[in-house]
C-alpha cells in the first residue's frame, strides 16, 4: 500500500539553524530521509519546517527540490510576508504554513490563514498542546482549513480536539513518541466522526520525542483509522 508520510522534518546544515529554547538538533538530510523509509512504499509526503529553522526557506525549497515529485513542503512564515513570496513558495511545492505554538510560537500567525488560503489555497497547521483548545479555539476559527499536530499532543484534551473535527478539522497521526494519548483509541474516535480527517506522518527524526517512528506506527494508524489514512486523506489535503 502507498504511504504518503505528513509530517517529517529535514535538518540540514548547509543551512541556517537557530537554537530553539537551548536545543539545536542534529543533521537529518534528505538522504538520511530516504534511507530511513525505504522498503515503506512512502511515495510522498510533507516536509515541515521545525522551530529551529524560524523562518529561513532556503533549506526548504533545496530539499523539495531533492525529494522530487510527490513532496510538498509546510512552511513557517512571518506575519509580514509578502504575497510574492507565498506564490514563490507555492509554486515550489509548499502547501501550507504553520504555527507552533508548543515551541514560541506567536498565536498572532493564526490571523494570515484566510488570506493564504484565498492566496494559494494554503491551509493551516498547528503544533498545540489540545487543553489549550478552550481559550485557542475561537482564534483558530479563522481558518479554512485546519490541521493539528501529533493528536494534539495531550490525552486530557481530546473532547476538545474532537469538537475541531466536528467542525471540519484535520488530525495528524504522528509524533507518537511526544505524546501523552491513547494513539488507538483518539483515532478510533476522530475517524468515527470523519474517516478523512487523520493522516499519517512519521515525525521522523523524532526531534526531542522520547522515542523516534518505529514502522508498527504504521500497523496501528491504519488499524484504527483505516487504510484511507495512510494515503488517500493527505493526497487530498495537500493537493
Amino acid at each position: 500500500m502507498p504511504i504518503f508520510d505528513a509530517h517529517f522534518h529535514v535538518i540540514d546544515p548547509r543551512f541556517p539553524l537557530v537554537p530553539n529554547q537551548g536545543f539545536l538538533p542534529e543533521a537529518f538530510t534528505v538522504t538520511d530521509y530516504l534511507e530511513r523509509v525505504a522498503g515503506l512504499e512512502v511515495v510522498g509526503g510533507a516536509l515541515v519546517s521545525g522551530s529551529f529553522q524560524a523562518y529561513d526557506q532556503t533549506y526548504l525549497l533545496d530539499a523539495l527540490a531533492r525529494l522530487g515529485s510527490g513532496f510538498v513542503g509546510v512552511a513557517n512564515v512571518p506575519t509580514d510576508i509578502s504575497d510574492g513570496e507565498v506564490l514563490t513558495l507555492a509554486e515550489a511545492g509548499v502547501r501550507a504554513y504553520r504555527v507552533n505554538l508548543v515551541r514560541g510560537g506567536d498565536v498572532s500567525q493564526v490571523a494570515l490563514a484566510p488570506r493564504l488560503f484565498e492566496l494559494a489555497g494554503w491551509h493551516l497547521e498547528v503544533y498545540l498542546d489540545a487543553r489549550d483548545l478552550p481559550e485557542l479555539a475561537p482564534r483558530l476559527k479563522v481558518a479554512p482549513r485546519l490541521v493539528i499536530d501529533h493528536l494534539g499532543m495531550s490525552q486530557a484534551g481530546l473532547p476538545a480536539l474532537l469538537e475541531l473535527v466536528k467542525a471540519g478539522a484535520y488530525v495528524k497521526a504522528s509524533g507518537f513518541g511526544r505524546i501523552d494519548v491513547d494513539a488507538y483509541s483518539a483515532l478510533r474516535a476522530i475517524a468515527i466522526i470523519n474517516p478523512a480527517a487523520v493522516v499519517f506522518g512519521s515525525d521522523l527524526p523524532g526531534t526531542r520525542a522520547r522515542r523516534p517512528f518505529e514502522t508498527p506506527d504504521i500497523d496501528l494508524v491504519g488499524e484504527a483509522a483505516g487504510p484511507r489514512a495512510l494515503y488517500e486523506n493527505a493526497l487530498a489535503l495537500y493537493r
